[in-house]
């Protein structure tokens, strides 16, 4: 997706400003398996379906926060928060996370994003900061906020 008037020169312009919000991505027993499977985190919470409707406190496995923290890029990049004039954009790191509401397997998230702040680094480098709140479907309380911070890369693709 493409922001209007979105671009390096202007995204001081943007700064205290929603930026969009993603479509929504369901979270479901099969992605948070394979998020476990991956990382090696196969705590019986996000994975034992029948022991967590037994014994766990949200009726059912939820996803790991991690998981739902690593879902902020690519539906960031969904909105665009890399401006297309920009010949890159990297993941620079993470200011304040705080996992406020469990996602439960199934849920539907998605991301809101506001551009926080803007600071131009020299040799066309500029590290952006955005706050970006992972919504569930029908839960008041966001799954997380996070600021995120990027650094782009000014310049045209080639």
């Amino acid at each position: 997706m493409s922001i209007a008037n979105y671009r390096i020169d202007t995204l001081g312009d943007f700064v205290g400003r929603e930026l969009g919000v993603s479509a929504w991505v369901v979270v479901d027993q099969a992605r948070i398996d394979a998020f476990a499977a991956c990382t090696g985190d196969r705590q019986w919470i996000h994975v034992d379906v029948e022991r967590a409707e037994r014994e766990g406190p949200f009726g059912g496995t939820i996803a790991h926060g991690y998981l739902t923290l690593s879902l902020l890029a690519s539906l960031a990049m969904e909105i665009g928060i890399v401006p297309e004039d920009a010949s890159a954009g990297l993941n620079y790191g993470l200011d304040k996370t705080r996992f406020m509401t469990p996602v439960r397997a199934g849920a539907r998230v998605r991301n809101r994003v506001a551009l926080t702040s803007v600071e131009h680094k020299g040799g066309g480098r500029i590290l952006i900061k955005a706050t970006n709140t992972l919504e569930i479907e029908g839960e008041e309380r966001p799954a997380l906020i996070a600021e995120s911070l990027a650094m782009l890369i000014a310049g045209s693709p080639s």
